[in-house]
């Protein structure tokens, strides 16, 4: 496109801020409105299903309104189809990750907006299904936007992807998700949850191949550094617990983030609960305990014995002879019965169940510990100013 030529008539585009697999992201300028914006539009011929999510992630996004959300201003078809968008001058959270971890109180803030923001799009009906740090857009401000509706779907819809199929990223998925079970706006809550363990540690906490990640969370919970204030400790355990009904609201998570720390020891917090649902093995029988009842028995062996002893008729005037005791010979009244404890076996099969395909959209690199993620905007173009990523 010759640089004096308008897209859509309308926008003069820019430098390029991201690129997906399908989707590219430009810095333009709206000669209608006068005002800067970012401008997404395929870079290819988009297939039936690249229509569909385009289409959800404008459709879903427009009737949203919230301070933390990307605000959308147009969309059409020029050539290929497109969407105009809030430009965000600044960069991703993940950029921000990258310089190092972030301290308590700014993770209290971001985390505070971007439960706010799910609160809201939760009510709505929507489910995010992609919350990680690359679609985590800050401004000059350090505020924090939530971006990229492309995988998201309205509670009870009918899925874009096949029914074994989870779309999203690996190290930040839901243990429902990669199961391939029913999702609803918990599994959200989860992947926040390991946004915030992320800002703090400053790596993901799942790390290797796209299977490995997505499969870890499912034999172990995610390991929260007791050097974080109680309230958070408390907070993050229930984000990531294994069962989706032990985990907080969004609007739960806000309040609890909203304390200040000095008064964090202090208040109210939520309550530590196991990260699974399987009961406690049963503990093993002591041994004087084995031997109290061993004695029991044979007082029972000896009562029993009186009890069915025969006793003699009596008649009216026939005087009740003494009631005849038969001791049980010594060897059967004094051998207390073996016992044998053994501890009853948990049952995880409710939590291996059929592991679903993870279907990625994109590479979501971590540092330190190095895992493998996945996501959808990871910018190739040159580095600009504004943190809009493109999502293929």
């Amino acid at each position: 496109m010759d640089q004096d030529e308008l897209f859509a008539g309308r926008y003069r585009l820019g430098e390029v801020l991201g690129s997906g697999g399908a989707a590219r992201v430009y810095r333009a300028w709206d000669t209608r409105l006068a005002r800067p914006v970012a401008v997404k539009t395929f870079r290819r011929t988009p297939d039936e299903v690249d229509i569909l999510r385009f289409d959800n992630e404008v459709r879903t996004m427009a009737a949203l309104s919230h301070p933390a959300l990307v605000e959308v201003y147009d969309t059409g078809v020029a050539g290929r189809p497109y969407v105009v968008l809030q430009l965000i001058e600044g960069r991703t959270l993940r950029d921000r990750i990258a310089e190092g971890p972030l301290p308590v109180a700014e993770i209290r803030r971001l985390g505070v907006r971007l439960a706010e923001a799910l609160a809201y799009v939760h009510s709505e009906g929507v489910i995010h299904r992609d919350v990680k740090p690359s679609n985590i857009l800050l401004d000059a401000d350090g505020l924090p936007y939530l971006a990229d509706f492309g995988v998201a779907r309205l509670t009870g819809a009918e899925r874009i992807t096949a029914s074994n199929q989870m779309v999203g990223t690996a190290a930040y998925l839901a243990p429902e998700q990669v199961r391939g079970t029913e999702v609803d706006s918990r599994a959200d809550i989860y992947a926040l949850g390991l946004v915030l363990l992320e800002c703090h540690t400053g790596v993901p906490e799942y790390q290797g191949t796209d299977v490995e990640s997505a499969v870890a969370r499912l034999h172990r919970p995610p390991v929260v550094p007791q050097d974080l204030p109680t309230d958070l400790v408390h907070l993050l355990a229930r984000m990531t617990a294994l069962s989706p009904h032990r985990r907080p609201s969004a609007q739960e998570c806000a309040s609890v983030l909203a304390a200040e720390s000095a008064t964090a020891e202090t208040r109210p917090a939520l309550d530590i609960l196991p990260w699974t649902d399987d009961p406690p093995p049963p503990p093993p029988l002591r041994r004087h305990a084995l031997l109290g009842a061993g004695t029991l028995l044979a007082a029972a062996g000896i009562a029993t014995l009186m009890l069915t002893a025969p006793v003699h008729s009596v008649g009216p005037t026939t005087a009740v002879p003494p009631p005849t005791i038969i001791t049980p010979p010594r060897a059967e009244a004094t051998a207390p019965p073996t016992t044998t404890s053994t501890a009853a076996p948990v049952d995880h099969a409710d939590e291996d169940e059929g592991t679903a395909a993870v279907v990625v959209t994109g590479k979501e690199k971590g540092k330190g510990k190095g895992g493998k993620g996945k996501a959808v905007d990871k910018p190739t173009g040159p580095k600009g100013k504004g943190a809009n990523k493109g999502r293929g």
